[in-house]
């Protein structure tokens, strides 16, 4: 018998622990765009559920951006079907496409409506989990672009191998520790020829620019590993934020109070909580409440009303305001 290609070997056993906690007989969804990426971890998923009686379903999200984007989606498709996989196709409109103009940028507006639509078929197909190709190197172009925008400790936190939503939708990221050379290693193994989207050579995306230039020089400059150290940085801090979080959750019972107009904080418990644990509290109050994602400049703004109280009035946020009455942060809508 021939040996098993090395990086064929990789990759399933990564989406084999994957999906290790997941029930036998269940079904997934494979996020399939053709690519090198998610062509590995569908032709690695369909090997993997065989043993465990699940079924494997892939859906192509066409996003209509490109010429010829509906024969990209029906060729990827047709892969998956040639692994023995069930493979839909869906068609979204991305907000702004047609003038280039939408909040976030025309990569925001397409992640949106992917993953809206990805939400939806997951929900109609009764699946477990939503399985999607990111790779190491993904994480750390990932890392890199929130530190470039100082968006702090969330960001940096970059994707989570594993999140399940409000609406019970799980995530999975089966192949997030692999590197992207050893999923085109695999599809030239398998026979398989992946889709290159042409994307991802143009300069105007900042993720682009990020791959094809920024970890260029910087493995230049400081050495081999640099995607690995930014992934592993990833790693640690979504440790931290986890026992932040759990942190957070035991005291903010404690200090949370529903207000007249909103809800309020006690100032005396936020001032005895250190700053990282204050501005967290603040945060989740202000998203948890009102739906609102405050930035680094906007919770220490609030923060101030507990720290450096001299009378300034209501602080206006998204959806929300913030105001100290007394001995309490009262955030009201607004």
């Amino acid at each position: 018998m021939p040996s098993l290609a090395p990086a064929i070997a990789e990759i399933r056993l990564a989406v084999r622990t994957a999906l290790a906690d997941l029930p036998d007989g269940s079904t997934v969804l494979v996020a399939l765009s053709g690519g090198a990426d998610s062509l590995a971890l569908a032709a690695a998923t369909a090997f993997e559920a065989r043993s465990r009686g699940m079924k494997v379903v892939t859906v192509t999200i066409d996003h209509g951006l490109q010429e010829g984007s509906a024969d990209v989606a029906a060729e990827a498709a047709a892969k998956a079907e040639s692994l023995g996989i069930r493979a839909l196709i869906e068609r979204v409109d991305v907000p702004g496409s047609s003038n280039g103009v939408s909040n976030g940028g025309p990569e925001a507006a397409a992640r949106d409506a992917r993953y809206a639509a990805l939400r939806r078929i997951a929900a109609s197909e009764n699946t477990v989990a939503v399985l999607l190709g990111h790779t190491l190197d993904d994480q750390a172009e990932t890392v890199l672009l929130g530190l470039a925008r100082g968006s702090g400790a969330a960001s940096l936190q970059g994707m989570a191998p594993r999140r399940e939503d409000e609406d019970g939708t799980v995530w999975l990221r089966p192949i997030l520790g692999v590197r992207r050379e050893t999923t085109r290693a695999f599809c030239a193994a398998s026979d398989l020829m992946p889709w290159d989207d042409p994307h991802n050579l143009e300069a105007r995306f900042a993720r682009v620019r990020v791959r094809e230039r920024v970890l260029p020089v910087l493995e230049t400059e400081l050495g081999p590993g640099i995607a690995e150290a930014l992934a592993r940085t990833a790693e640690q801090l979504r440790e931290d934020a986890e026992a932040f979080d759990e942190m957070i959750h035991e005291t903010i019972e404690d200090i949370v109070e529903h207000a007249e107009a909103g809800i309020s904080v006690s100032v005396a418990a936020l001032a005895a909580n250190p700053a990282a644990l204050r501005n967290r509290i603040i945060r989740l109050v202000a998203h948890s409440e009102f739906g609102a994602s405050l930035t680094r400049t906007q919770t220490v703004e609030v923060a101030r009303l507990v720290t450096d109280w001299s009378g300034q009035g209501p602080i206006d946020l998204p959806g929300c305001a913030a105001a100290r009455v007394g001995g309490q942060v009262v955030f009201t809508a607004r």
